[in-house]
């Protein structure tokens, strides 16, 4: 195949420069004249004077380039098209850069825009933390509730105001205690001894007391009649030393006491001031139900310079 000259009117030698070259010239290249094309002779004018190109009007469609050659491009790379139309010149075309695609405005007119709303989300993110909090507080105070839980169960420690009424008031503590017997010196059994009233301070009827028990052998004996119960008493015996410390042997139901009845100087009275010694001790021995014997003597080994005064018991262990 050999090519051939499709004539100088082609595009493809549509050279506007063509009659500065030799073989341009030679075809019949021509400068530019006013109001003409330029280049060869029945070249494409493609230059338009301004004003003259329309838009919005619709393109011839473009002839088909012969086989094996390329086609006329339509326009330069950053040239205006000739066949383009603006889409703001169409019929319900997209707005122009001047006119804003959204209205800040808060009215509901036709032509306005209107943004997300931001204000009812704001709303919403609110009310659902809202509703979870409220879940969490009525899940932890009801949590002692449920089913299986010790939330009902009692409590292995009392309360501070059941502690307070489980203990018995001291009314009904003296309407329950016991009258337990109580006697005088001059009511004692008394073996190596004897009774007085030289002395002040016994509390006995008459001030009686009794003296002389400051040799082995001396005791007084108290029958006890009326004890309630088999348990453990206190015995407080009503005394009066002076000097120093005394003690004597106790002896319950004929079998002598742990220990000796301890018989202090715990006035700190002077030797021989027995009217300022006057005080009272006591022991806790074990008494059976009915009658029991008490005896208080003076033993080998025992301090016996006392005067006694009185006798008498309390139930259980206690120090007044």
């Amino acid at each position: 195949m050999t090519s051939g000259n499709n004539g100088a009117s082609t595009p493809e030698d549509d050279d506007p420069f063509g009659y500065l070259y030799a073989d341009g010239q030679a075809n019949g290249a021509q400068p530019p004249s006013g109001g003409g094309g330029y280049g060869y002779p029945g070249s494409v004018n493609r230059v338009r004077a301004v004003g003259q190109r329309q838009y919005g009007q619709q393109a011839p469609a473009p002839a088909a380039a012969p086989q094996g050659q390329i086609p006329q491009q339509q326009g330069t790379y950053g040239q205006p098209n000739a066949h383009y139309a603006a889409p703001e010149t169409l019929p319900g075309g997209a707005p122009t850069t001047q006119q804003s695609a959204y209205s800040g405005g808060s009215g509901s007119g036709a032509g306005r825009g209107r943004g997300p709303n931001t204000k009812g989300l704001l709303i919403g993110a609110i009310a659902v933390v809202a509703a979870v909090v409220i879940g969490i507080s009525v899940a932890m105070l009801g949590g002692d509730d449920e089913p299986g839980g010790s939330g009902n169960e009692a409590g292995s420690t009392p309360t501070q105001s059941e502690s307070a009424e489980s203990k018995p008031s001291a009314s009904s503590s003296a309407e329950d205690e016991v009258d337990l017997p109580a006697i005088e010196a001059k009511a004692l059994r008394l073996q190596g001894a004897a009774t007085a009233s030289d002395v002040e301070g016994a509390q006995s009827d008459g001030g009686v007391y009794v003296a002389n028990l400051n040799q082995v052998g001396s005791s007084v004996t108290w029958t006890v009649n009326g004890i309630p119960k088999e348990g453990v008493y206190t015995l407080f015996t009503r005394f009066s030393a002076t000097g120093e410390d005394q003690s004597m042997t106790l002896t319950v139901n004929g079998k002598p006491f742990g220990t000796k009845l301890n018989l202090g100087n715990f006035t700190h009275a002077k030797e021989g001031d027995f009217a300022k010694g006057w005080t009272k001790t006591y022991s806790w021995p074990s008494l059976n139900k009915g009658t029991n014997t008490i005896s208080i003597s003076c033993q080998d080994g025992d301090k016996c310079n006392v005067l006694l005064d009185q006798l008498w018991l309390k139930e259980g262990q206690v120090k007044d």
